[in-house]
């Protein structure tokens, strides 16, 4: 069955939030392999880069228990066992996943594209860097084939979607990240009109999958992978997510 209305990819990436971390401990390999077997096309997760320059995946950014550290004061070897380098995730899950990354220390962008290129085939093309801040997102395309994703909220975009839309068109930056209840059919069209890709996050209930999906969003994420397979198979018959190399950029 097709779309209400159409999205830019082949077919929307089912992004596991943090892996199947509805199924799973979040941020493990268990989680990210996890999300394969359930069908996701997609894997997410947050970097920080650790004191000697690994990126490694956790949501908070700080370890321990009575005395939290930030993961920058931290060596690689300091780490708990459960917290995985990029290097691992590819090592373990392969490269034929879109991976969106939340650079939560935008001092991982360079060791975080570094992983992906050196991971072979085209990981760093699958790859979707992630950043609440335009500003910081614009620099880095002249560095990276990686895709940029405008990470915001409707609330923050004071200039109007439309104007967004055609800044980022002009900057090189790809796709735009707001939750999943900022979204509506005509504002994932308006994006659509300038060659940009949407995509929602938060989306847990299957209700509110099917609602996305069906106003043509191009991209969700989900930490309920099972149920995220099931919306996307209802409009899409289960064929593998692409993302379109054809788009502006």
């Amino acid at each position: 069955m097709a779309t209400r209305l159409p999205s830019l990819l082949r077919s929307p990436i089912a992004f596991a939030h943090r892996g199947a971390r509805a199924h799973a401990p979040e941020n493990t390999i268990e989680a990210f392999q996890l999300a394969q077997k359930l069908g996701a096309t997609g894997l997410e997760s947050d970097v920080w880069l650790t004191a000697d320059g690994h990126p490694v995946l956790d949501h908070g950014g700080k370890v321990g228990n009575l005395r939290r550290r930030a993961i920058n004061s931290v060596l690689r070897s300091e780490l708990p066992d459960h917290i995985i380098t990029i290097e691992e995730l590819y090592a373990q899950c392969g490269t034929s996943f879109e991976f969106s990354v939340d650079l939560k220390d935008p001092a991982a962008f360079e060791a975080t594209v570094s992983a992906a290129r050196n991971a072979g085939s085209d990981a760093e093309d699958r790859l979707w860097l992630c950043h609440p801040e335009l500003e910081r997102l614009i620099p880095w395309r002249r560095k990276t084939s990686a895709r940029l994703v405008d990470s915001t909220r409707l609330s923050r975009i004071k200039e109007g979607p439309e104007q967004r839309a055609n800044r980022l068109r002009n900057e090189g930056i790809e796709a735009i990240n707001m939750r999943r209840g900022d979204w509506n059919g005509g504002l994932i069209t308006t994006f659509h009109r300038f060659g940009r890709v949407a995509f929602g996050w938060d989306a847990q209930h299957p209700q509110e999958l099917m609602t996305l999906l069906d106003a043509g969003i191009d991209g969700v994420y989900s930490d309920h992978v099972d149920r995220m397979m099931q919306a996307h198979d209802y409009f899409y018959g289960g064929s593998n997510s692409e993302h379109d190399n054809n788009n502006d950029g």
